[in-house]
């Protein structure tokens, strides 16, 4: 099966266009959908990705937080921002940790004509994945899709630039074969943290995910929880991080492990 066919059956898209990173999609759709005179990008206030808030300001968008539970979207704080003059762009894993309510959010852009973005990066190879009038994804390093380079435009309508470097399209191919070999093993990991740390404060404790982020009171509690992941070899960082959650907490990085 080609490349584009299996990205095809990930998105459910007519068009499939490859670019050289997840960062060049997010950018090159922001730049179309401003010359379709879309001046405002609707982002969560937690839990995005790094660029979400610098890619709209180069291309002369408003940008407006969204209210949020550690990053899961606040529905009625989207129906009262979201308008035909804006876009939500929204990462569907929210913070690799948590599932937004994705066909709510749809329904929602839909009734406002708000063109929906959906970061797929870490949704990849759920049913949060097919969601959106436009959908990305990068490949880039530690993501399920683990090309360590480029990443995918998903959509009906639109045009988008950017190149991919055909000489990675054999081994972007094998990545998609493993796919979800991959998610399957981060689940075990996934549900094996939560079993372990279960006298902690895990955040969104009931939500698919592939991270598991930790909440600590005091340096005694995050000392514990560092001990957990030094023993156990599980990569983690620490926060409050805007890619993860604004709070004192370990994010246990398991889409890290290999």
């Amino acid at each position: 099966m080609e490349v584009t066919e299996k990205l095809h059956e990930l998105f459910r898209k007519n068009n499939i266009k490859l670019v050289e990173s997840g960062d060049h999609a997010i950018f090159s759709v922001l730049k179309y959908l401003q010359s379709k005179n879309k001046s405002k990008v609707l982002i969560q206030d937690q839990g995005g990705w790094l660029t979400y808030r610098d890619y709209p300001k180069k291309c002369d968008m408003q940008i407006i937080e969204l209210k949020t539970d550690y990053g899961l979207i606040d529905l009625d704080d989207l129906r009262m921002k979201a308008d035909a003059n804006s876009v939500l762009l929204v990462n569907s894993l929210n913070g690799y940790f948590a599932e937004q309510n994705m066909k709510e959010i749809q329904q929602i852009c839909a009734d406002k004509n708000c063109q929906l973005i959906n970061d797929a990066s870490g949704s990849v190879g759920t049913e949060n994945a097919v969601f959106g009038d436009i959908i990305i994804c990068s490949f880039g390093k530690d993501k399920p899709i683990n090309l360590h380079y480029g990443g995918c435009i998903a959509f009906n309508t639109g045009t988008f630039s950017g190149e991919f470097d055909e000489k990675k399209t054999d081994k972007l191919s094998k990545e998609l074969d493993a796919l979800f070999f991959r998610l399957q093993k981060w689940e075990e990991t996934h549900h094996k943290i939560k079993k372990d740390l279960k006298d902690f404060e895990i955040i969104h404790p009931e939500s698919r995910g592939i991270n598991v982020i930790v909440k600590f009171k005091d340096d005694e509690e995050k000392n514990k929880i560092i001990k957990y992941c030094d023993a156990n070899k599980y990569p983690y960082t620490l926060c409050p991080r805007y890619i993860r959650v604004k709070e004192k907490a370990v994010s246990i990085e398991v889409k890290r492990i290999n």
